[in-house]
């Protein structure tokens, strides 16, 4: 009995430590993207105008920017990443969602917008058409007896 308590006690602090361990690990910082060197001048110019805002926590700035640079790059995947991480910032989630998507489908190969945190909660731009059920939508029963589950 007195070994069982002992192993039960090592195992208790190795999982203790794995918990703080894993509570420390501090996630890399949203940071806005440079654009490629193809874009327009003008879109990179905005583009460092508004990563300068964004560093200073200027949201509004740095979303004014990041629009502008949109406008001029709309087929820039960081450019629609940087919007929508200003957006994000301020809280506007909805039309985040639209641009980060937007930068995933333009940026197909990008780990770092794939990757982002930022991305992450909103899913598959794959899946973007699908619709994630409700906490009140039936569900089949995990036994397979067909009757829904709530």
């Amino acid at each position: 009995m007195k070994k069982i308590l002992q192993r039960l006690a090592v195992v208790g602090m190795a999982l203790v430590l794995l918990n703080t361990a894993a509570c420390f690990q501090k996630r890399a910082p949203l940071v806005p993207l440079a654009l490629a060197t193809d874009v327009p001048a003008q879109a990179a110019a905005l583009t460092e105008q508004g990563t300068q805002s964004y560093q200073i926590k200027q949201y509004e700035d740095a979303k004014r920017y990041f629009q502008q640079a949109v406008v001029e790059a709309p087929r820039s995947g960081p450019a629609h990443y940087n919007y929508a991480l200003a957006l994000n910032a301020l809280g506007d989630s909805e039309v985040a969602r639209k641009h980060f998507l937007e930068a995933a489908d333009l940026s197909p190969g990008d780990k770092i917008i794939w990757d982002s945190p930022a991305l992450s909660p909103y899913g598959n731009p794959e899946n973007k058409k699908r619709s994630k059920p409700g906490p009140y939508t039936p569900h089949k029963s995990a036994l397979g007896s067909g009757m829904p589950s709530y």
